[in-house]
């Protein structure tokens, strides 16, 4: 006979891993169908096993997690950091663009690129 491998509840396993602060609201997310495992919808009750991908969408914050342990109890982050592996592309950068400051007064350099601008 071939040896089962083990599994996991996904909420207990999403608590443990940090990604909610409380066990209901992770569960709720998987209600709400934020949480998916290997590409469909995940319900709490849903076993994991290592070397499955998990995609979490919380806020419209996107995260991709591989699990490579499993744990149902929670621990310090560091420790929940070792049950996944992330592979969240890293968010665009930032278009640091000139502060829109509506309605106040222009300052000296305003006033300076106006008068270049203008004449």
């Amino acid at each position: 006979m071939s040896e089962a491998t083990p599994t996991l509840r996904i909420d207990r396993w999403l608590w443990a891993a940090r990604a909610f602060k409380t066990r209901p609201l992770a569960a709720a997310a998987c209600d709400a169908g934020k949480v998916t495992v290997n590409g469909t919808a995940a319900k709490p009750h849903k076993g994991i096993r290592p070397g499955d991908d998990i995609v979490i969408t919380v806020a419209g914050d996107r995260r991709i997690w591989k699990v490579l342990g499993l744990s149902d109890r929670r621990g310090p982050a560091t420790s929940a950091r070792l049950l996944y592996e992330d592979h969240t592309p890293p968010p665009p950068p930032r278009d640091r663009g000139e502060p829109v400051r509506a309605g106040a007064r222009p300052t000296k350099r305003d006033r300076r690129q106006m008068k270049r601008f203008f004449g």
